[in-house]
This record gives structure tokens, C-alpha cells and sequence, in this order.
């Protein structure tokens, strides 16, 4: 990253709590106060060299941007970002590490401070997101290697979903694969926790609710009074709905039937309904509904992924109104969920019969509530901030 000096807002007298999102394609990272407070001091995301190279984003709290080409890559985006935190004054702040972790298996159900116990457990839940944990675990590592002494903090994204019900949690295998772990756990809890409480301290939170997190991962959560009964995500956050390069829920004889028929060994399918899934798969061209948006007019294809995504979506939609007994509001979150006009009027278009109307003038805004006043259920788009609430969970921990 350089030692190139920006303007900040942070100094070194301004206790912080430092948020690290570890990614496939990118570390997100924020500063927040030590004290009780939602409002980021800095943020940033590095974005790995790949085949149109890296770039670093960095925007202060009076929204100053810093961005400029990078050759970061996943393996020294932590050592990287240490490094520009200690060029510019800032890491002598931190006061914690608060990490996002995928996955909690079945014993970290809450956020939980690391230590020597909590770190070696953290390894057996490996196997349930091999392309997730060991970057993230990586970067617990990293940081006890450069500050033994600052306290870190593990947020699990499964852990809001603990409580859903055990007819929502069972897959339809045997009693002992349950027993073993083998579950649905739901994923991008963090969000879904965000957005809940949100919702409950404007007073908009309603006894039945519907969450569509949409973004490159996507998920759909039905919460009553605010607690999560199901989730569209199982075991993996390869479950659910199509996603950007996610294959969602498969017949569960196409696996059987790849291996057997053509030959797919485990990586082989791993990579089939991970990477080359999802969007892209459906498209050949695209994972970005933008760019696919773009191009559905005249492209067959990348008009079929995006109805297919918008089809998955308004179905878990009906069936979670039908899990919760009615449905009170549906709520838009994620980078597709806040951003895309099109995508929502797609997904809510054929719900009128539930009481889902959407105006059109207020959707293309992107307004907090774009439901017209005939409808019976409130339309609302909720920025999420999964950050804040790692810096939330953190704060808590370290008191």
C-alpha cells in the first residue's frame, strides 16, 4: 500500500475499535469510536490484484475519498492495511479487532472474544466454509503476530439464526447427520441483525417481517418480531437463491448425477456451483447485475439470468408470507437491494395478492419506503452496515 500520506480524522488520542471484513475479492475495514456510536471514523476496502488489478478505497468521516491502484492481494491485504494504519497515526488508536466470521458451526452461536481455546476451535468449523475461514482466520493470526496484547473479537454471520425453529433447521437426512452438525444455518446474520434492529428503533419493526439481502451473495430471512424462523441459506452460504457466481438450491441427484456422468470430482464441483455458477453460469458473460442490466435488451441470456434470480427471490418471498402466517413488510438490503430500482419492481411485480405495491416514483429514488399507501404491506430499503455491528459486539466484549 505505500506510505503515503492522506488526511484523516483519527488520531492517536481518539480510542478506536478497528472492523475487518476478510473476503474472497476484497477486505472491508472501518474505525469506530470506542465509544457508543454507529458512526465510522474511516473506511476503506481493498480490492485484490486480479486480471484488472487491485485498487485501495479509503474514505474518512467528512466523506474525503482516497483511491488509487494497488498490487494487494489477499494473502497481504492485512499487512498491507497495518501498514498504511501505522504510516498515517491511526493504529496506536485501536483499542480492538472485531473480525466477521462466515461461519460458527454449532458451538459459537454468539459474538465471543479470541483466545488460545477459541482460536483452535475456530479450526474444525473449516470443513463448513473452506473458501471463507481461512482467509478470515488468517487475519486473527496476523494481527496476534503484529499486537499480542490487543483484543480481538469473533462475529459469526450464522449466529442470528440460532433461533430458528428446528422444523426450518432439519434437512430431511438421517437423525445422526443432524447430530453431527449437519444443519441449516443461514448466513449473513450480521446484516439481518443490522437491519432488525434498525427497523426496531425507528418503530418500523412489525410482528412479521421479510428481509431480501441481495447483493453478489444473496439471501432472503422471514423474522418475527424480529427473530430469524427461517432463512433461504442452509448449511453453506452456497444454499438459496441464485447468486452472483452461486448456483442456490440444486436437485440434490445433479451432484450425484455430475459425478457419476461426467466424471466431477469433489473441486470440480465445488467450483461448478461456487464460481462458475449463478449469474454468470446462466448469462456466460456476467456475475454484476449492473452490467447485465445493461445488456438484457439485446442479450438473451443475460436477460434469463436476471429472470431467474428475480423469480428465485419473489418465491421465497411467498413462501416465507406463508411461514409466518401474512407478511407486514418486506425489506430491500444489500448492494442490489439498496442500488437497483429495476431488480425490486421485478421481484415485487405478481405480489399485489399479498399487499406488496411498490411506487414507482419513490422506488426509482430509492426512498426509505417505496410501497404506495393502497398497499397493505411497508416496502422499505434499509442501508445494512454490517460493520457497526461488529463494532457494536465488540465494544460489549471488551468492557
Amino acid at each position: 500500500m505505500g506510505r503515503r500520506q492522506t488526511r484523516r480524522s483519527v488520531s492517536a488520542e481518539q480510542a478506536s475499535i478497528l472492523v475487518l471484513n476478510v473476503g474472497s475479492s476484497t477486505l472491508k475495514f472501518a474505525l469506530f469510536p470506542v465509544a457508543d456510536s454507529d458512526d465510522a471514523l474511516l473506511r476503506g476496502v481493498l480490492e485484490y490484484s486480479g486480471p484488472n488489478g487491485g485498487r485501495i478505497r479509503i474514505t474518512d468521516a467528512q466523506g474525503r475519498d482516497d483511491s488509487r491502484p494497488s498490487g494487494v492481494t489477499r494473502e497481504t491485504a492485512v499487512s498491507e492495511l497495518l501498514e498504511y494504519l501505522k504510516a498515517n497515526s491511526v493504529f496506536a488508536s485501536i483499542q480492538a479487532v472485531g473480525h466477521r466470521l462466515v461461519h460458527g458451526g454449532t458451538r459459537f452461536r454468539e459474538p465471543v472474544r479470541i483466545d488460545a481455546d477459541v482460536r483452535t476451535s475456530l479450526d474444525e468449523v473449516v470443513p463448513l466454509a473452506p473458501d471463507h475461514l481461512p482467509t478470515e482466520l488468517n487475519a486473527i493470526d496476523q494481527l496476534s503476530g503484529a499486537a499480542p496484547s490487543l483484543p480481538q473479537v469473533a462475529c459469526f454471520d450464522t449466529g442470528f439464526h440460532s433461533t430458528l425453529p428446528t422444523v426450518a433447521r432439519l434437512f430431511g437426512l438421517q437423525r445422526s447427520l443432524a447430530t453431527s452438525g449437519v444443519v441449516r444455518y443461514g448466513f449473513h446474520g450480521l446484516s439481518y441483525e443490522y437491519v432488525a434492529r434498525t427497523l426496531r428503533l425507528r418503530g418500523e419493526l412489525p410482528h412479521r417481517t421479510v428481509v431480501a439481502h441481495l447483493g453478489n451473495g444473496a439471501s432472503i430471512t422471514a423474522l418475527l418480531d424480529g427473530l430469524s424462523v427461517d432463512t433461504s441459506m442452509g448449511l453453506t452460504p452456497t444454499g438459496g437463491v441464485l447468486m452472483g457466481t452461486r448456483s442456490g438450491d440444486l436437485d440434490p441427484g445433479v451432484m450425484l448425477y455430475l459425478m457419476r456422468s461426467h466424471g466431477f470430482s469433489p473441486a470440480a464441483l465445488d467450483d461448478a456451483v461456487n464460481h462458475r455458477g449463478g449469474l454468470l453460469g446462466i448469462s456466460e458473460s456476467s456475475s454484476d447485475v449492473r452490467r447485465l442490466l445493461g445488456v438484457a435488451v439485446a442479450d438473451s441470456k443475460a436477460d434469463e439470468a436476471l429472470g431467474v434470480f428475480c423469480y428465485q427471490v419473489k418465491k421465497v418471498i411467498g413462501s416465507y408470507a406463508a411461514a409466518l402466517g401474512g407478511i407486514d413488510a418486506l425489506v430491500f438490503t444489500g448492494g442490489i437491494g439498496e442500488h437497483s430500482p429495476e431488480m425490486r419492481q421485478r421481484i415485487c411485480d405478481g405480489l399485489e395478492f399479498l399487499g406488496i405495491e411498490i411506487d414507482p416514483a419513490r422506488n426509482g429514488d430509492n426512498a426509505a419506503t417505496i410501497s404506495t399507501s393502497r398497499g397493505s404491506v411497508a416496502v422499505r430499503i434499509v442501508k445494512t452496515d454490517e460493520e457497526a455491528m461488529i463494532a457494536r459486539h465488540t465494544r460489549l466484549l471488551i468492557d
